[in-house]
């Protein structure tokens, strides 16, 4: 440009002096006229030389550093602020996904909406709703404390805490507008993030592929997350390898280099006092070192003082993003000299709808397309949204039955081709251990074991041993066939010894003997075979025959009375069931509904008074959270016995508190266990949640009840309670299990009682 500029002062001259010379007397008005001559090329070659002359081509580089990575968010914004255009993104770990999503078309606000909406204890829990589990599962699953890998005798631990799906499905949501790109060069935004072989150790350019997959790999922080299995490599977190891909930036095309680095510090030695601290310096050694020569070819270097945050420091986001902000601002003047008329990229809220016209299922051993297909319940062709592509995902999660699971959406007829791959698991057996105390079964602990493929596809054998105070076992075998009917074999053994207040007998026996209760030893072992399958995709629908060993003695009566009741009996049994609370034990949404019937067929008859009869019972219940901290939950059940007479001793018993029942036991607060019994009955129960803090919760329920033989001919039913309770009290959600202290009592009783639950229920 400035060969230009003497060009023009040379032509210019010469023509002043050329018209000095022929016309003097004009030679001032010439001058000037030169004079504006001159200011119009001047202005018109600056023009040109500013329109002709292309811009410097700007990459950014976003380091990983986990929660530390919000910083990114903030310096975004300020890049936005001075009119920098992005031409290149090259992240790493958490820098992947900040800027993969940058890639994508987001602008830092809505960057920054994402992670403010993001729950971060559930994507670290890699959290999957109970309404993802099947019943088989929510039955087999809700009352573990630990589980536990087990081969060739030798107990394992888990690959990582989390598989990382609830952020798979997060990010496949976010990158629905660029899910058919497979070069990252076609994105918005040029973009590229690295991963580490672990097999090799090796360093993973990632430039192509499905591009939520791509960010998973980049960020799978070892131990947190699995590892992430691309094109036969398994990848985890690039930051082991190469934490700041400046030299990528620079191959792709970028002249000028931003970049902020978010990784630790070497910590002094008044900071080093753990085991933990001392690993991580370790670990951060390499890292450093490569920052220190990368930063060189680095043009803007950013460095937000973020030394007093943790990776997992997701709580403290907004003050991690303020920090962002404040580094670069700090570094203004060199970012502005960068700017120019910009506008700030925004991508519009499209359609989320996924038209899948396929689904592709990778090759199994174990487990057939129809299990598979009927987790996702959908099949194709059909118009889903991507909650509903979550929600068969976490389905399949919920199973445990795979350690990897990934997919993505191919262009197929214009819609989508799901592409599922599964790993399977190839772990197949588990040690699954809880404990618990109640008021009922004394203290136990529990030992399961769990073994997967054990003779067919989709099988499932689950053996649990209850050792304590009363000695239980619960034989479970399933075969899920998805939509198909399932099969299943159950056996369960149950015993306790109780005072309780009833005697199977109408009371008559009190009367004779003038007591007012009776220490009873309760033993039950019931088998079954059954089928079941789920309908409409809701509600589980079975039915199934069942042989049940039934003995109920006493020591307080003499010997020839001691024993009430000896014998087997067999029936037949239906089901209808539904369950979508969110919870099981402190639910805030959700229904609950279940209905059977069960025909008594056969008895060996030891009180030699046994005729046919069947006994019908339901229950119905709702959660809902009406404020921030606020659910109220309620609750009713009824049951009858259908036939001219019923055995005493499968009458319905109300007292006590618990979740665990045994054929018609049901719990009835103000009364102690086995407090009131006969052949029909009726309840309801109000509870009243207050969540004080996190997982602490106060609640206050009362239950009302008619219970009496033939309830439902005589119209007592509908009359006013005849039994009422009420209960106040604390709970806990621990790794254990609920952890509850309940007051409960009665305006028809003298004394209250206080019952103590822990742990989870079985």
């Amino acid at each position: 440009m400035f060969q230009f500029y003497l060009l023009a002062i040379f032509l210019l001259s010469t023509l002043s002096f050329f018209f000095k010379k022929r016309m003097p007397f004009q030679s001032g008005l010439i001058s000037i006229r030169l004079l504006c001559l001159l200011s119009f090329c001047l202005s018109s070659i600056i023009s040109y030389s500013q329109d002709t002359i292309p811009r410097k081509k700007i990459g950014l580089v976003l380091s990983g550093g986990g929660a530390k990575g919000f910083a990114h968010i903030g310096v975004l914004k300020v890049l936005e602020e001075a009119g920098v255009k992005i031409d290149y993104i090259g992240g790493t770990s958490m820098g992947a996904v900040v800027g993969g999503l940058y890639a994508s078309g987001y602008s830092a606000a809505q960057i920054d909406s994402i992670f403010y909406d993001t729950n971060f204890d559930e994507l670290l829990q890699d959290y999957i709703p109970r309404s993802s589990k099947s019943f088989y599962e929510k039955q087999n699953d809700e009352k573990y404390a630990v589980s536990l890998p087990f081969n060739k005798f030798k107990i394992g631990i888990p690959v990582a805490l989390s598989k990382g799906m609830y952020n798979y499905n997060m990010l496949a949501k976010l990158t629905h507008n660029v899910r058919h790109i497979r070069n990252f060069n076609q994105l918005p935004i040029p973009f590229v993030c690295i991963a580490t072989d672990i097999e090799t150790g090796e360093e993973v350019l990632l430039r192509e592929g499905y591009l939520a997959q791509a960010m998973m790999a980049s960020s799978a922080f070892p131990s947190l997350f699995s590892p992430v299995e691309i094109d036969g490599k398994i990848l985890i977190d690039g930051g082991v390898t190469n934490n700041y891909p400046a030299e990528e930036l620079r191959r792709m095309g970028a002249e000028i280099i931003i970049g902020v680095d978010v990784q630790d510090d070497l910590k002094d030695r008044e900071s080093l006092k753990d085991a933990t601290r001392i690993l991580v310096q370790i670990t951060n050694l390499e890292m450093i070192n490569k920052m220190k020569e990368k930063t060189k070819i680095t043009d803007i270097y950013i460095k937000p003082d973020i030394s007093n945050y943790g990776v997992i420091s997701f709580d403290q986001g907004k003050e991690i993003i303020k920090k962002g902000e404040e580094a670069a601002l700090a570094v203004y003047d060199q970012i502005k000299k960068l700017g120019t008329e910009n506008e700030v990229q925004h991508l519009e809220k499209v359609d989320e709808c996924l038209d899948i016209q396929g689904i592709t299922i990778s090759k199994m051993d174990n487990y057939t397309r129809a299990y598979v297909l009927g987790k996702l319940r959908f099949k194709a062709p059909k118009e889903i949204d991507y909650n509903e592509l979550k929600t068969g995902i976490n389905n399949l999660n919920a199973t445990q039955n795979f350690s990897r699971i990934s997919y993505s959406l191919e262009p197929k007829d214009n819609g989508d081709e799901l592409k599922i791959n599964l790993s399977e698991n190839e772990n197949k057996t588990f040690l699954k251990f809880g404990l618990h105390y109640d008021g009922l079964y004394k203290s136990a602990i529990l030992v399961n074991v769990t073994h997967k493929k054990s003779m067919f596809k989709n099988d499932v054998l689950s053996m649990d041993l209850a050792l304590g105070d009363n000695i239980r076992y619960n034989l479970d075998y399933y075969i899920d066939n998805g939509f198909y009917w399932s099969f299943g074999i159950k056996s369960r053994f149950n015993e306790f010894n109780r005072n309780v207040k009833t005697d199977f007998n109408d009371g008559t026996l009190f009367e004779q003997t003038g007591l007012n209760s009776l220490n009873m030893d309760f033993t039950d072992l019931t088998n079954q075979i059954y089928v079941q399958t789920v309908f409409i995709q809701k509600y589980l629908i079975g039915a199934g025959l069942e042989h049940k060993y039934l003995r109920i003695e006493t020591e307080n009566l003499e010997e020839n009375s001691r024993v009430f009741e000896n014998s087997t009996y067999i029936s037949a049994f239906g089901y209808l069931k539904y369950d979508s609370f969110d919870n099981r034990y402190f639910p805030k949404n959700g229904w609950l509904f279940s209905g059977d019937i069960q025909s008594f067929l056969y008895s060996s008859d030891y009180t030699k008074e046994f005729e046919r009869f069947s006994i019908a019972k339901g229950e119905i219940g709702f959660a809902k959270n009406f404020a921030k901290k606020w659910t109220l939950k309620i609750q009713s059940e009824a049951g009858f016995k259908i036939g001219d007479d019923s055995v005493n001793f499968f009458d319905f018993v109300l007292g006590g508190y618990g979740n665990h029942t045994i054929n018609s036991f049901k719990h009835f607060l103000g009364y102690d266990f086995l407090s009131i019994s006969a052949d029909s009955f009726i309840k309801s129960c109000f509870t009243i949640d207050y969540e004080i803090y996190k997982r602490n919760h106060f609640n206050f329920s009362a239950n009302y009840a008619n219970i009496e033989n033939n309830l439902f001919e005589t119209g007592n039913w509908f009359s006013k309670p005849k039994f009422s309770g009420y209960a106040i009290g604390y709970g806990y959600e621990s790794v254990v299990g609920p952890i509850e202290i309940k007051y409960t009592w009665s305006p028809e009783l003298p004394k209250g009682f206080t019952m103590i639950n822990v742990g989870f229920w079985f």
